[in-house]
């Protein structure tokens, strides 16, 4: 079994047996951890194993491997997570700009507001980057229907007639 199966499936037993405010709260705890180190190494390239990591933030490759797939999409290249083990050498080349939007779209304040960004982006930058998070979930209705067009079900009548009534 992959360490990926793995993982999902450990998420699993866990909610079931200790609770869901359990798993996020260890979950949250190793992540924030790992994601303040990567920070504030910002710039170097780190080439490590998911048994690495696990040692050196004391949790273990499962929960681990959690974080390798919270962060593979601001990676510079994503990482084929189904063939990635405990001792696969992975490359955590990270798109700092895609990082942080993707913190934000997960709504994860515990991280997007760490202290070490401070030293990747300037105050400015960031809200820049919030900007274009919040315009990408604005819904934008391009061709807005008339009053007095016709109604767009087709039936013939004005729209007011119909189905704008």
């Amino acid at each position: 079994m992959g360490l990926y199966k793995q993982w999902t499936d450990m998420v699993v037993d866990y909610v079931k047996h200790k609770g869901e405010d359990a798993f996020w709260k260890e979950y949250s705890e190793m992540e924030e951890k790992i994601y303040a180190n990567l920070l504030a190494e910002r710039g170097k390239v780190r080439k490590t194993t998911i048994n690495e990591l696990a040692e050196e933030f004391k949790s273990t490759p499962e929960f681990v491997m959690g974080f390798v797939d919270g962060i593979n999409d601001s990676l510079v290249e994503p990482m084929d997570l189904e063939k990635v083990e405990a001792d696969t050498e992975i490359s955590l080349s990270i798109d700092y700009e895609k990082l942080y939007f993707n913190m934000l779209d997960a709504k994860a304040d515990y991280l997007y507001n760490l202290p070490q960004w401070d030293g990747i982006f300037s105050p400015e930058k960031r809200k820049e980057i919030q900007k274009e998070y919040k315009a990408s979930k604005t819904v934008v209705n391009e061709n807005k229907i008339g009053r007095n067009d016709p109604c767009p079900c087709g039936s013939g009548k004005k729209y007011k007639k119909c189905c704008g009534k």
